[in-house]
């Protein structure tokens, strides 16, 4: 399998390294998009570490998907900032829209846009500032015309 070939590398890419395993989570899901299941017992191994040592750090971390994402991933911040101005129901929102498409729902904590929350994030490279449902609805429909 590919990715067991890409899992191999960044392991042994990063392996000697202190602290490795998050470089490599990181790397595997940067290339991926997900951590494998069966990337697991490879880092275990190669780390000397436990599978559940692995599964605690990839389920402790809410940015770490077990799961191959949708076409495109669209996070919206839940922090407290974009909280007071509607951010809870713009998260709602989004994941009643996104539900059943081919877009992923991610609940994130602070896109570093406090001032001018609601804030969402698209794949982790475009960001938005006071969204409302509206504007998102508008955001939602340019990237299903882009399709």
């Amino acid at each position: 399998m590919e990715s067991l070939v890409t899992v191999a590398s960044i392991i042994e890419a990063h392996r000697l390294r202190p602290g490795a395993l998050l470089p490599i989570l990181h790397g595997i899901q940067d290339a991926l998009g997900f951590i494998p299941p069966e990337a697991v017992p490879l880092i275990a191994r190669d780390l000397n570490l436990s599978r559940a040592e692995i599964h605690g750090v990839i389920s402790y971390y809410a940015h770490f998907r077990q799961t191959p994402p949708g076409r495109h991933v669209v996070r919206v911040c839940c922090a407290e900032a974009c909280q007071a101005v509607g951010g809870q129901a713009l998260a709602e929102h989004a994941r009643t829209r996104l539900a059943g498409s081919e877009l992923s729902f991610e609940p994130v904590y602070c896109l570093g846009l406090c001032a001018c929350g609601p804030a969402l994030q698209i794949d982790e490279t475009t960001l938005h500032a006071q969204v409302t449902p509206e504007k998102f609805d508008a955001l939602l429909a340019a990237l299903e015309a882009a399709a």
